[in-house]
């Protein structure tokens, strides 16, 4: 019964500690839509000054308005083969972030909550900010954070996303089903992909990317500024992606534990296996 007792205890510690990191998420990889801040459809159009860092890119169509009052801190490509790149990894990462299981269902005002690395999303289908949503890393920077909206994402005025213990606005993705809307003076941080539209009112900021896949984005005297993960600033290679390759494991991923931390579990799991064996052993006695 001791053996039993000891090896069954050894079980639940193994699933308990390794649980978080076998539940958390890779990054979402954006292939070429990487070094774009603005990616859209159908148009883009802009009020008043604005200042983007990063590319910005439209496929197939041609309609690029109101740049005259743009500070672009990066190349425009329209209708070209590099938007039509960009276009088609943008695809490819809404399908990704869209199929990401397990997830938590929150409910749908983001506001007031204090979330760690995981996918979720809310049971109506629809995502909204009143006030402050924090994102804590938990010490891990390249925790990853999904937030699905079967429809809509909606911003109020003033509303704020904050990250904190090491979270970085490029791991944070927000799936939207139709439009996503940031509300007056709104500050904001993570890439939304979108499936329709993105619309930032005046004066909201984005740390991250507005990329809409089939529709247009509106801009009005905002700050965009595309994420880079921290990681990838250290040793940039050239001719490389600015973006980390996407992870399928979850050694390093989330609020878990890692591979280092896996192997520790293990040999301390073998070690009472061992001496519990030992103890039963009849020449002992």
């Amino acid at each position: 019964m001791k053996l039993l007792g000891t090896i069954g205890l050894t079980a639940f510690l193994a699933v308990f500690l390794t649980g978080p990191a076998l539940a958390a998420q890779g990054q979402v990889g954006l292939g070429s839509a990487d070094s774009f801040a603005v990616l859209a459809a159908s148009a883009i159009t802009n009020t008043g000054p604005t200042t983007i860092t990063g590319d910005v890119g439209l496929h197939p169509k041609t309609a690029v308005t109101g740049f005259g009052s743009v500070t672009l801190h990066g190349v425009q490509q329209v209708a070209n083969a590099a938007a039509l790149s960009a276009k088609n990894s943008l695809v490819t990462a809404y399908n990704d972030a869209a199929g990401r299981t397990p997830k938590t269902t929150v409910v749908t005002e983001l506001g007031g909550q204090n979330l760690t690395a995981g996918a979720y999303a809310t049971a109506d289908g629809t995502l909204q900010l009143t006030g402050g949503l924090t994102l804590n890393g938990q010490g891990n920077p390249n925790a990853v954070f999904i937030f699905e909206a079967a429809s809509s994402l909606t911003t109020a005025s003033g509303s704020t996303v904050t990250l904190i213990n090491q979270a970085q606005a490029c791991n944070v993705f927000w799936r939207v089903g139709s439009s996503a809307t940031l509300g007056t003076s709104t500050h904001f941080q993570g890439n939304i992909l979108a499936l329709a539209s993105i619309t930032m009112t005046t004066g909201a900021t984005l740390v991250g990317r507005a990329l809409a896949r089939n529709g247009a984005v509106t801009l009005d005297t905002n700050v965009i500024t595309r994420a880079v993960c921290a990681s990838s600033l250290v040793t940039p290679s050239p001719g490389t992606s600015s973006t980390p390759p996407p992870t399928s494991g979850s050694d390093t991923q989330g609020s878990g534990t890692n591979s280092s931390n896996l192997l520790i579990f293990a040999g301390l799991a073998a070690a009472a296996a061992f001496v519990a064996v030992k103890r039963m052993d009849p020449t002992r006695r």
